[in-house]
């Protein structure tokens, strides 16, 4: 499989220090288990993409290496803010950075403290199914996703409680949710991410700038977070 080969030269290749995804789609859980994770515990690269590009973030997470979660080369240019590109640049050449997310919508209010880790609601959901997913303890999860209908967004958030897979996380982040229309019956995402993560007892924060949408800003995966009441804080901000 070309791509599986192309992403394992990389991973092998000392003289690669990134390796950034051209596109999302779909497939990438087809290859995961025949890449050379140990090289890239040895020799640490940045793996750079969202979307279906979770399954790997998933795995570096989970071998104790950041990641960055940000556009692919193909939305590099959907975000014209200067702003959008700089955060891009910074997760790769100033990860250790300070920043805020703030006045994001407070589903339930309060303090957190852990590394920052997730992507694609689909892909952490379908990863928790195939028995890939280890979430760091004490971590802050970050999610979005787009054209998943309430009911289904409602399926896979109940399915990772049911499974225990958020037992350990010590709050949640909502990007966006785009072309997730309520169905017939009337039920919108923003009363699923209330109905399904308000009973977990911590903080849980929606409408923060990631995702499908024309706002996707970079942000490195396992980089230490607070949250705090409506805000995502990296490094030592003060007011």
């Amino acid at each position: 499989m070309r791509r599986k080969d192309e992403l394992a030269r990389a991973m092998l290749d000392d003289e690669v220090k990134a390796i950034v995804a051209a596109r999302g789609g779909y497939g990438v859980m087809r290859i995961v288990d025949a890449l050379p994770w140990n090289a890239l515990v040895r020799r640490p690269k940045w793996i750079v993409g969202f979307s279906d590009v979770t399954a790997l973030h998933a795995l570096v997470w989970r071998a104790g290496i950041a990641s960055a979660h940000a556009p692919n080369v193909t939305d590099l240019g959907r975000n014209p803010s200067a702003t959008g590109r700089a955060a891009w640049l910074a997760s790769l050449e100033r990860p250790e950075s300070t920043r805020k997310w703030r006045a994001l919508r407070a589903i339930r209010s309060g303090k957190a403290r852990g590394p920052i880790v997730g992507g694609n609601l689909a892909l952490v959901h379908a990863m928790a199914a195939a028995d890939r997913l280890t979430l760091p303890e004490g971590c802050v999860l970050a999610l979005e996703d787009v054209t998943e209908a309430p009911y289904r967004i409602d399926r896979m958030l109940t399915s990772l409680v049911i499974g225990g897979h958020l037992a350990g996380v010590s709050a949640i982040v909502f990007g966006g949710f785009e072309r997730c229309s309520a169905g017939v019956d009337g039920q919108t995402v923003d009363e699923v991410l209330d109905d399904r993560t308000r009973p977990l007892g911590i903080p849980v924060l929606a409408g923060a700038p990631f995702g499908h949408g024309m706002r996707n800003d970079a942000f490195v995966l396992g980089a230490s977070v607070r949250v705090e009441d409506d805000e995502v804080i990296w490094g030592a901000v003060e007011d």
